[in-house]
């Protein structure tokens, strides 16, 4: 719980200062990027089937169940950033405290929901820091470029030497999302073998447009396979212009009209404390590309800008985003008999 609290602060910290305060002192050339990392070793994965990690968990006082050993799908994870630091443009996936920052808060509170019918696939990779998304140069370019490269080359390594022909989901958050839409686009898309083998692609907290893909279409409803399902959550009544006008999936319903989402179909939200599931928690309504709620019903799910709930977009959602992962692979498979 404090592990997430602080995660919590800092980025409520990063997101409101002055850019000054996280910028890197010198322009991306002036680095020597880090080590690129080697995915036949254990260490550059943050989640693993065969390793004792944060993927694992379930939240307290659930009466959930991980499943993953007998798990009949993967899913490769990518995590969003947990890399806010002027040190230089991107992390280094051997930074012990920030591999436990990552792996207590977004490992644990995201990857986890698909624990139950997934061996769950997480690579550590060159994530570019925080600022990377402000600066008007393009020196966040380059960092989200290399950033980039080191996940298309753990994908590639997990379909090569992890996957062995079985079906897979891709899911992500924030700057996981702006690599998973890449990887979509440039390799799944490319590979009809892959796509066929691709139930969904929950590529969560970015700007995801239509026509992003050539052939990858949002899901329209809950069992809909070999599709993609986005959101960015707000306080309703209030905007984010970063977001607005992209495609938005409303994770109480699994479609993308406007129509109107009440509390009762929160199967099950877990907050910060990671210590219950919280039925009930929101309601949800898609406005102008944009996922808007009103406040939740319980504590432990804070807001960034003082209108966005970015940090928590699956936290809130969390067990009908399990259910509806479930429901998504039973589609799959009866499509594929």
């Amino acid at each position: 719980m404090k592990t997430f609290l602080k995660f919590l602060l800092i980025s409520l910290f990063c997101l409101s200062v002055s850019s000054c305060f996280i910028r890197p002192r010198g322009d991306f050339e002036e680095y020597i990027p880090p080590p690129k990392p080697d995915y036949s070793n254990e260490n550059n994965w943050a989640a693993l089937p065969t390793k004792k990690d944060k993927a694992h968990l379930v939240p307290e006082n659930s009466n959930l169940k991980e499943n993953e050993d007998s798990a009949q799908v993967d899913v490769f994870f990518i995590h969003p950033t947990t890399y806010y630091r002027r040190a230089s443009w991107n992390a280094d996936v051997n930074d012990k405290a920030l591999n436990k920052f990552t792996d207590k808060t977004t490992i644990m509170h995201q990857a986890s929901v698909f624990n139950e019918c997934c061996k769950i696939y997480a690579p550590r990779y060159r994530q570019a820091t925080l600022y990377s998304f402000m600066d008007k140069k393009d020196n966040g370019t380059k960092a989200l470029e290399l950033a980039y490269q080191d996940v298309k080359d753990a994908f590639n390594y997990y379909v090569n030497h992890y996957n062995h022909g079985r079906p897979f989901i891709i899911a992500s958050h924030s700057q996981g999302s702006r690599h998973a839409k890449r990887l979509l686009a440039e390799v799944i898309e490319k590979d009809t073998a892959l796509y066929h083998r691709m139930v969904a692609a929950y590529i969560i907290g970015y700007k995801i447009n239509k026509t992003d893909f050539t052939i990858i279409q949002p899901c329209h409803s809950a069992n809909e396979t070999n599709c993609f399902i986005s959101w960015n959550t707000v306080l309703r009544g209030k905007t984010d212009d970063f977001f607005r006008g992209y495609v938005c999936t409303n994770p109480l319903s699994w479609t993308i009209d406007t129509t109107y989402q009440s509390a009762d179909k929160a199967m099950g939200g877990v907050p910060s404390s990671f210590d219950r599931l919280d039925k009930g928690v929101i309601d949800a309504q898609v406005i102008d590309g944009l996922l808007m709620v009103n406040h939740p019903h319980y504590p432990g799910y804070p807001k960034i800008y003082g209108n966005s709930y970015h940090l928590v977009d699956y936290n809130l959602f969390y067990l009908n985003i399990r259910e509806n992962v479930k429901q998504r692979i039973k589609a799959y498979f009866e499509k594929n008999k």
